[in-house]
């Protein structure tokens, strides 16, 4: 199974850029972010053509999340356990639910499209609720493989978080000044491991950034931010065999800020050496 996840800002914006890719690099199941429409709006017929099928998930025309899957989709969720919300100048625990997660049983395997808060600012409501986010996200993860130790679960998406500080090549991301590399939005993202998720991707991709501002000439400059990832349980990690960073998708025509990370996994054990017996 070859995975990707993209934030691919604005789906309608971008759908024949983002089925190509789909199609050319035979993914199986493309988890978007920033798609940036209602289902009603979405543009399906592309995707159908190419062999996928859609859940999407959007309120409006921020946020939003759908996959893209040519296997079965199954017990699709609409947010996970404990979301929170967010409503600008409310505190109350009820604040409505965004469009920032979807998920879907594929072959067994728990795969989860996230868009996480950007956070504005460090003294911004949102980068409260930005955190809450993560600490929810952190107790769903430990509460879903406490249950299932053996359970392939991946956390995808765009999680808005620069961990290192090899991740973060755009001098405009400061520590103290901005968000993305704040200690608590990474001590946030650090807490994910605690819950028995991996990264997947860097031991695999040892460099490179997912995300380019439009601004500054970012891009040619190469002054990027890695925040967009996959994580995995341990069940899911044992599986991937392979993983990479689309860098050249952020060239072209009208592309999105961000570039597609995917991931190959096999659990076919049968494919394990076997000894040969001669007799």
């Amino acid at each position: 199974m070859r995975i990707a996840t993209w934030n691919v800002n604005s789906v309608r914006a971008r759908v024949d850029r983002i089925v190509a890719f789909a199609d050319r690099a035979a993914i199986d199941v493309l988890l978007m972010q920033e798609i940036k429409c209602k289902p009603e709006q979405f543009p399906y017929q592309q995707f159908e053509d190419a062999g996928y099928t859609i859940e999407a998930h959007g309120l409006n025309q921020w946020n939003g999340v759908a996959i893209a899957s040519r296997l079965p989709l199954e017990d699709v969720e609409y947010s996970f356990p404990g979301m929170p919300g967010f409503q600008k100048g409310y505190d109350g625990d009820d604040a409505p639910l965004e469009a920032r997660a979807i998920s879907a049983l594929v072959e067994g395997v728990r795969l989860w499209s996230l868009y996480v808060p950007n956070g504005r600012g460090l003294d911004d409501p949102h980068y409260a609720y930005k955190l809450r986010f993560f600490d929810a996200l952190r107790q769903y993860a430990a509460d879903a493989l406490a249950a299932d130790p053996s359970l392939p679960l991946a956390l995808t998406g765009d999680f808005n978080v620069a961990p290192t500080d090899a991740d973060n090549g755009d001098p405009s991301i400061v520590e103290g000044v901005t968000t993305h590399v704040s200690p608590a939005e990474r001590d946030a993202f650090s807490a994910l491991s605690e819950a028995g998720l991996q990264d997947v991707v860097r031991p695999l991709v040892p460099e490179g950034f997912t995300f380019w501002d439009y601004k500054q000439l970012r891009f040619p400059r190469n002054e990027g931010l890695r925040i967009d990832f996959v994580l995995g349980s341990r069940a899911f990690a044992d599986a991937v065999e392979g993983a990479s960073i689309e860098r050249d998708e952020r060239g072209g025509e009208g592309p999105s800020d961000h570039v597609p990370v995917v991931v190959d996994l096999n659990f076919d054990e049968d494919d394990e050496d076997v000894p040969m017996i001669f007799g």
